[in-house]
């Protein structure tokens, strides 16, 4: 026993027993690992400078990389503006849509002024009245759209969470027809992870989903990538938007995604670094930089441009996925 290592938490030599991950219960990692799974094959012969323009709504985008929907970045910086400001103001400059989470209605204002086209993403409050008020605060600021972060019902206690002093509450499939009918533009869930809730936003007329854990949320949430065609193929027919997020970290990880069936993405953490350092500058350069690894992408398996995606090209340890 004297050569033994016993200041772990097993009897034994350390690695006699294997200790199970950490993190386990953490979706990142696990959504992490599934992109880097996914490899692709080539298709060169006949392959052209692709076109990344993206058409939402009748509006059209320069690219399917969306701004992500952040919430509470409101430390002024030296230019006056907040982070909020600052990347929307990089999505007017690079043209893309801009969503926005949970902000006060003079925060928004000024997001809004800024100029981007821009989607308010709403909690899902306890007093629904607040939510009908926000929704109509979005349509006075000339939002694109609307919608509701679904997923963030409950709190780590698993009772309703409580954010920034405000409870939150369910989310039916009733209450999202009526925010559907009341809304003047198009109506969003954010949070979809299965068929079973894609099929109950059909059902409501919800006009576009996020397929999303809402970094890591829920423990041990599926990828968003593994759920992609099972919901894809269960709303096909529809017209329903199908938008995905969760470590969408560069331009390959958004070629995945849209290759899966996603008619566009959103970048969130991956942006951070950038607008935190450099603030609109720093998100340009990220989002440009993504731009040319997917556009990259796309040459090299000959999409010439987002309405011709197809999953066959991609494959996970050695299964090739289905073609769309």
């Amino acid at each position: 026993m004297s050569d033994m290592n016993l200041t772990g938490p097993w009897p034994g030599p350390e690695g006699l027993i294997p200790e199970p991950p950490k993190n386990a219960a953490d979706a990142n990692g696990h959504t992490r690992n599934y992109l880097d799974s996914i490899l692709i094959e080539e298709r060169i012969i006949d392959a052209i400078e692709p076109d990344l323009h993206f058409d939402l709504w009748g509006k059209s985008f320069a690219s399917p990389i969306m701004m992500p929907a952040f919430s509470h970045l409101n430390k002024v910086g030296e230019n006056g503006r907040t982070p909020m400001e600052e990347y929307a103001q990089a999505a007017k400059e690079l043209q893309v849509v801009n969503w926005v989470g949970m902000e006060p209605d003079d925060e928004f204002e000024k997001i809004a002024a800024v100029g981007a086209k821009t989607g308010r993403i709403i909690k899902p409050f306890k007093d629904k009245q607040e939510i009908y008020r926000q929704i109509d605060k979005a349509h006075e600021c000339g939002a694109i759209a609307v919608g509701i972060d679904i997923d963030h019902v409950f709190g780590k206690d698993g009772k309703y969470d409580i954010v920034d002093g405000i409870e939150l509450g369910s989310v039916t499939c009733e209450d999202l027809k009526n925010y559907v009918n009341y809304s003047k533009v198009p109506f969003v869930a954010k949070g979809v992870l299965s068929v079973t809730d894609a099929l109950k936003c059909k059902e409501a007329g919800v006009d576009a989903i996020f397929i999303s854990h809402h970094h890591g949320r829920m423990p041990f949430a599926i990828q968003p990538l593994a759920i992609l065609p099972q919901i894809k193929k269960a709303l096909a027919g529809t017209g329903m938007m199908i938008f995905v997020d969760c470590h969408i970290d560069d331009g390959y990880d958004a070629y995945k995604a849209l290759a899966l069936g996603a008619d566009a993405v959103s970048v969130g953490r991956g942006i951070l670094p950038g607008l935190l350092k450099e603030g609109t500058e720093g998100v340009i350069k990220k989002v440009n930089k993504m731009n040319e690894q997917l556009s990259e992408l796309m040459g090299y398996t000959n999409v010439h441009n987002v309405n011709e995606f197809d999953s066959s090209v991609l494959y996970i340890y050695g299964h090739q996925f289905e073609k769309e």
